[in-house]
């Protein structure tokens, strides 16, 4: 059975205990009515016990003050639990978020008459186009369709669907998809946010209902359903069956089919530190000589750290080994109820400082190139910028992929980081100590709920085929929790406030700035990114005052990423940004550079030797894995524990 509903209990009896308690101690404390002496020498201040040594009405006012402060406390608590009960039976989203949002529109649209009359003179338009198109078909005409679903959108790609009657279901959803982001959006004087959230949820709800989602209405599955005599449906039962057992026993509904160490991560290296919230990979050499500034990679800690260490050739860390990089990895702990009140300055700290005095120590070497991938390169940035502020010189280059400094155009990512949508998350991590992994492949999901949601449930339950296992799909099933003080300060300082690139933020007690940094920057952007758009991650080359190597790459967040040479979908754009040069526009810049077919991994593993050289370093015999005079004896064989922590 489940563990979550004896916690659930445990937190409600925890809460009404408190509550009691504090009534309690609110109803014990008053005083009995004292004698009328006893209330007049209190009244001239007199003492009336000689055992204490405060005066009475000090001491009364100290009682008021704790149980004022016990009750309040019990207050909270009660309007906490409600809040995480409430956000997790929403799935983490905020009712209040949406009806204000909502309101907001539809007050606007109500006071809009002249984009009413628009709407309604779209719609007719729409319908006479649609009924021109079936007349066509019904007559023997060869029907192209009159609208065209957009590039990405593949559930309506086959010829199939261009055949009566399937073509009307299609169409008419396709022209109703253009009708409804017609209604949310352009309405003067609607909150811009607002109107984002009202066109996401919109294309949200449009989506279950798309044709594709139903058998009547979808001709792959009715024919795949008559091929196989209705064998694929109940192949998709079983699946949707053996989930729905996962779920109601606690357990995860897809689990991954790689385990870290066997199938994946397979690079041999040694774990050479450990504290409570890493474990430093050192990955044993293949080359009979090596760069002498050795690599850090900063995963991003929301996920564990093997997306770069998939299986051959798909694995970044394998590959650098082979060219002849000295590289280390850091493997974050999943943490648990005891690590809530770890912060975003215990993870640079803890995380990637820890692992800067490890490698400098182990090697020798007096600088490292850092690599940080997502949020990974968001803390790698913090830290070079405190460093820099220190007057701590022991980088040698910054390589940032798919990572933001700037959170203005977040994506819609952002639609879920106003204050009541953070206030619901904190509420949900503050029962527990952090938030529930679950919650956030939720929301990833939902950006992209045609291809992780409604796609995969037509594909797994209606034509019966599991996808088939694979290491980035594995890896992707394998997410972490979140510490509740680290979730809410990087929510709050990072995709709310912007504080890093409006120059608020604060590290190790004292205000940091981007433009401090002078290392040389590589960063690596996707085209098709929905968690870190590319335009977002372009702006690392005007807020970064050090030269600047910019390369935009085919591909999605994850698949841009890991795309090694002899991909065969693999191109990329570069830029080179030197300071006091002008700075393009992104999408400017995008026109005018040519795509360069291959992989971006070789030009960058360049730009890295090259820097190194520039930085000091040369070619040297590997170093020795761990440190034992140094403190840094090798624990255990990679990828180590905190992988596999579930």
């Amino acid at each position: 059975m489940s563990d979550k509903a004896p916690k659930a209990r445990a937190s409600r009896a925890k809460v009404s205990a408190a509550v009691s308690a504090a009534a309690d101690e609110v109803i014990e404390a008053k005083p009995a009515r004292a004698p009328r002496k006893a209330a007049q020498a209190e009244t001239v201040g007199l003492k009336t016990e000689p055992k204490t040594s405060l005066p009475v009405p000090v001491m009364a006012a100290m009682g008021e003050t704790a149980e004022k402060k016990a009750a309040e406390e019990a207050f909270i608590s009660l309007d906490r639990y409600v809040h995480a009960l409430m956000g997790k039976t929403g799935g983490g989203l905020s009712p209040i978020s949406l009806a204000l949002a909502y309101g907001d529109w539809a007050a606007h649209l109500a006071i809009s008459p002249g984009k009413q009359a628009e709407l309604v003179w779209k719609s007719a338009r729409k319908w006479q186009r649609l009924a021109a198109e079936m007349m066509c078909q019904l007559s023997g005409g060869a029907g192209d369709g009159c609208v065209q679903p957009l590039k990405q959108d593949r559930r309506f790609a086959g010829p199939e669907w261009l055949r009566f009657p399937f073509s009307l279901y299609s169409q008419s959803f396709l022209l109703s998809q253009q009708w409804w982001h017609n209604a949310t959006t352009d309405i003067h004087g609607v909150e811009d946010r607002h109107e984002k959230i009202v066109e996401f949820y919109g294309r949200q709800m449009l989506d279950m209902f798309s044709p594709s989602n139903f058998l009547a209405t979808n001709p792959l599955l009715i024919q795949k359903t008559l091929e196989e005599g209705g064998r694929n449906l109940v192949r998709g039962a079983q699946f949707f069956a053996e989930d729905a057992m996962k779920q109601v026993t606690g357990q995860t509904a897809v689990k991954p089919e790689m385990t870290p160490g066997v199938e994946v991560a397979l690079t041999p290296g040694k774990v050479v530190f450990r504290n409570r919230l890493i474990e430093l990979i050192q990955y044993a050499p293949t080359t009979a000589s090596v760069h002498s500034v050795p690599l850090l990679i900063v995963p991003a800690w929301i996920m564990k750290y093997y997306i770069l260490d998939l299986t051959p050739p798909e694995s970044m860390i394998k590959w650098l080994v082979d060219q002849g990089f000295s590289v280390f990895c850091i493997s974050w702990k999943n943490p648990d109820e005891g690590d809530r009140d770890l912060g975003f300055d215990d993870y640079r700290q803890l995380g990637v400082m820890a692992a800067i005095d490890a490698i400098t120590a182990i090697t020798g070497a007096p600088k490292v190139h850092g690599l940080g991938y997502c949020l990974g390169g968001t803390l790698l940035s913090v830290t070079a910028a405190t460093m820099a502020r220190d007057g701590d010189e022991r980088l040698a280059s910054l390589t940032m992929l798919a990572a933001q400094v700037d959170f203005t155009e977040a994506g819609e990512l952002s639609l879920f980081t106003n204050e009541d949508q953070l206030s619901l998350i904190e509420d949900m991590m503050w029962e527990e100590g952090f938030l529930e992994k679950e919650a956030m492949a939720g929301t990833f999901s939902m950006l992209k709920s045609q291809d992780l949601v409604w796609s995969k449930i037509v594909r797994e339950y209606m034509l019966g085929e599991r996808e088939a296992p694979s290491s980035l799909g594995a890896w992707s099933h394998d997410a972490t929790r979140m510490p509740y003080k680290m979730h809410s300060e990087y929510l709050r300082k990072l995709f709310l406030n912007n504080d890093l690139a409006d120059g608020r933020m604060e590290s190790g007690g004292a205000h940091i700035y981007l433009q401090d940094i002078s290392a040389p920057v590589f960063a690596v952007a996707t085209e098709h990114d929905h968690i870190a758009p590319w335009n977002s991650v372009f702006k690392l080359t005007y807020l970064m005052h050090s030269p600047v190597t910019f390369a935009l790459v085919s591909g999605g967040h994850n698949t841009g990423i890991v795309a090694p040479p002899g991909s065969p979908r693999a191109k990329y754009k570069m830029m080179a940004h030197e300071q006091g040069r002008a700075h393009p526009g992104p999408k400017e810049w995008a026109a005018s550079v040519p795509k360069v077919t291959g992989s971006w991994w070789q030009p960058w593993a360049e730009w890295l030797r090259g820097t190194g050289v520039a930085a000091g370093g040369a070619e040297i015999a590997p170093p020795a894995m761990g440190n034992v005079e140094a403190g840094f004896a090798p624990l255990e064989a990679a990828p180590g524990s905190y992988v596999l922590m579930e």
